[in-house]
């Protein structure tokens, strides 16, 4: 299994293409709008609703991007999709919703956000959720996580989507909630192989780590995240194959 190719004929955009100042927030429609608009490719998060839907939204905890406090998996999909995002017309879609308003038109790259707390084997509600509303979803489409307990999941419940592990340099301050041991040993991205996956996105930052030389040699397609200038595409892309980007147009 591979990506398909459209996942590198155009950069990707983070979070879709958010431009606070014009009223887009990340993972909006509004955003993924203007990213299809654009021919970019898109990426976004899904998290869990409490009534186990998809609702694509990057944060655990709804304080940052809403007038609302409190963690996403206490409402439920009807109750998140009646709330408004802080500097947007819209509200927190579904990842249906998302799904309806790319149409296939460019690559969907979804990254699974972590349900377990600490990159933890609690998990599969949230993947179980993601696959129901792919179903009949005709789109390029792949999906990725940190934690590869999920992408374990999704090769066992939907064998045919493409799937990637989401790697970084795992530094503590970053990830103060996932055990050191934990970090040391994600860091090294040894689950590639069991998990079936045909790609990473890894830190950009961290694109000369020795093992991201070693999964791409062994044919691993590698993307990174995040880029925010020009110049660090370029650099990113002496060893990356595509970027996903924010802040400027790639």
């Amino acid at each position: 299994m591979t990506l398909p190719p459209s996942f590198f004929a155009r950069p990707i955009t983070h979070r879709a293409l958010h431009d606070r100042a014009a009223g887009r927030v990340e993972n909006s429609l509004a955003s993924i709008q203007a990213a299809v608009d654009a021919g970019y490719g898109i990426e976004i998060d899904v998290q869990l609703s409490r009534d186990d839907q998809a609702m694509v939204f990057h944060d655990n905890l709804l304080d940052r991007l809403t007038p609302e406090t409190g963690p996403v998996r206490a409402r439920t999909g009807k109750e998140l999709g009646a709330i408004k995002l802080t500097g947007d017309a819209g509200t927190i879609p579904t990842l249906t919703q998302v799904l309806e308003t790319v149409g296939g038109r460019v690559p969907l790259l979804i990254e699974i956000k972590d349900q377990d707390g600490a990159m933890g084997p609690n998990v599969g509600t949230l993947e179980q959720a993601t696959a129901d509303a792919l179903k009949d979803y005709s789109g390029d489409v792949a999906v990725m996580s940190f934690n590869p307990h999920s992408v374990a999941v999704m090769a066992q419940i939907a064998p045919n989507i493409p799937r990637g592990i989401t790697t970084s340099s795992y530094e503590a301050q970053f990830w103060p909630e996932v055990p050191d041991k934990t970090r040391a040993v994600l860091r090294e991205i040894p689950d590639y192989d069991r998990t079936g996956a045909c790609f990473i996105s890894h830190e950009a930052a961290d694109l000369d780590r020795p093992r991201v030389a070693e999964l791409k040699s062994q044919g691993a397609q590698v993307l990174c995240w995040t880029i925010r200038s020009p110049a660090a595409e370029a650099k990113a892309r002496e060893i990356a194959e595509n970027v996903t980007f924010e802040g400027y147009l790639a």
